[in-house]
């Protein structure tokens, strides 16, 4: 094969990859109703409703309106030689490998960040705004952006550091002793998550004795679960939008709610969703997908390892030399068709582990109060109801709505 012919292979995944998604996300336009399932009804109003149809429809203008700016600004960089210019520019002031990929994926983040963030402002200000869902001020997006340069700096920087650092050392052993130091890294953050990372975006703060807690704490006792750390978090410094989520393991468990889930649901409804929470450490899916996560990590690096043997990568995008940086990005591109299939892969799993989890749920919580629960996330968020059933086998980690509460009829009855 040569330069030339991967060159245009590279050009020809990204073109296809850009017009199934464009296509999923027209298919997902067609299933678009003015008629209120007859589920919603008490739920949803025809005002809400219609303000959930008007919301799917800015979503996805400003969703293919990024998503060509995206492709314009990728083909750009490769018909222009752009990677190959920045490869070119960080040689002139450096020959180590590690500190020329620092540099390099360094300018190629800030200034791809740089430009997204007029996207970011315009959906945050303007269509989260217009909606009612956002609470970001001005000065909170300012300092998340900081604060997550900051934190793509040290954290990334650090891996990116040891990741090519191992490659320059260890030959033929890169993509085993790579694999090994970020899979302890995966885990390290797993489980310290809500402890060291959170809380430089969010404050969190211990659920206070009262009904509530006791409510979880039973739900918990009931499902032999040993549970000590439940936390509020401050979510509705940045959206009205509610959620939870379960993280750690170990003597690290922990839940979180955050404060806008608190304020709009029944102490039963939550309980109810902490309990799907809990469903989904008993039924061992949190372990499942930290291992799953793990070994796709080692089929990842393992790949890259075979790719690193050549410049054809580094040739193709234009450069003149072959380097462990330019051949990332031409793996991140050729390698995306192999990404997409895993992802429908695992966004099957992760639908099954929801129904299963709602199963558990319904076992240990009063009838109905997921149902509920469910319902008036539904109405809060503006949730599309109808979903192309395509697009859900896509992208969708969750089962639709409507699905998802014919399953747990049918386990409630069971």
């Amino acid at each position: 094969m040569t330069p030339q012919v991967l060159y245009y292979i590279i050009i020809t995944i990204i073109l296809a990859g850009f017009g199934f998604d464009q296509w999923i996300s027209y298919l997902n336009t067609t299933t678009r109703s003015n008629v209120l399932p007859d589920v919603l009804k008490g739920f949803y109003d025809e005002e809400t409703y219609s303000r959930q149809q008007d919301y799917d429809r800015d979503n996805y203008r400003f969703g293919l309106i990024s998503d060509i700016l995206s492709l314009l600004a990728i083909l750009g960089m490769l018909v222009f030689g752009g990677f190959a210019w920045i490869d070119g520019f960080v040689r002139l002031y450096t020959d180590s490998g590690i500190l020329m990929a620092i540099f390099f994926f360094g300018i190629i983040a800030f200034a791809s960040d740089l430009l997204s963030i007029p996207i970011e402002i315009y959906h945050t200000f303007v269509i989260e705004e217009r909606f009612g869902f956002n609470k970001t001020t001005p000065k909170t997006f300012v300092i998340d952006k900081v604060k997550g340069w900051l934190l793509t700096a040290v954290i990334g920087g650090g891996i990116l550091s040891l990741i090519i650092f191992i490659y320059e050392k260890s030959g033929s052993w890169f993509w085993i002793l790579a694999w090994i130091c970020i899979s302890v890294f995966t885990l390290f953050i797993s489980y310290f998550y809500t402890t060291l990372l959170v809380p430089i975006f969010n404050k969190l703060t211990p659920l206070p004795a009262g009904e509530l807690r006791d409510a979880i704490e039973l739900v918990a006792a009931r499902a032999d679960f040993n549970l000590k750390d439940i936390s509020i978090m401050d979510g509705s410094k940045r959206s009205t939008r509610g959620n939870a989520y379960f993280s750690g393991f170990g003597s690290k468990k922990s839940i979180v709610l955050f404060d806008t889930l608190v304020n709009e649901h029944s102490v039963d409804e939550l309980a109810a969703v902490l309990a799907h929470e809990i469903g989904h450490y008993k039924k061992k899916h949190v372990l499942k997908g930290l291992i799953s996560g793990i070994l796709q990590t080692g089929v990842l690096l393992f790949l890259l390892s075979l790719l690193l043997k050549s410049s054809l990568p580094a040739l193709a995008l234009g450069a003149s030399t072959a380097s462990f940086h330019i051949s990332v990005i031409a793996f991140g591109i050729l390698y995306s068709p192999v990404s997409m299939v895993l992802g429908i892969f695992f966004n099957s799993i992760s639908r099954k582990h929801e129904y299963e989890a709602d199963r558990f749920a319904v076992s240990l919580s009063q009838p109905g109060a997921l149902q509920k629960a469910l319902k008036q996330l539904s109405v809060k968020n503006l949730s599309n109801l109808t979903p192309h059933p395509w697009y859900v086998f896509i992208h969708y980690s969750h089962p639709a709505l409507l699905q998802r509460l014919a399953a747990i009829d049918r386990a409630e009855l069971s």
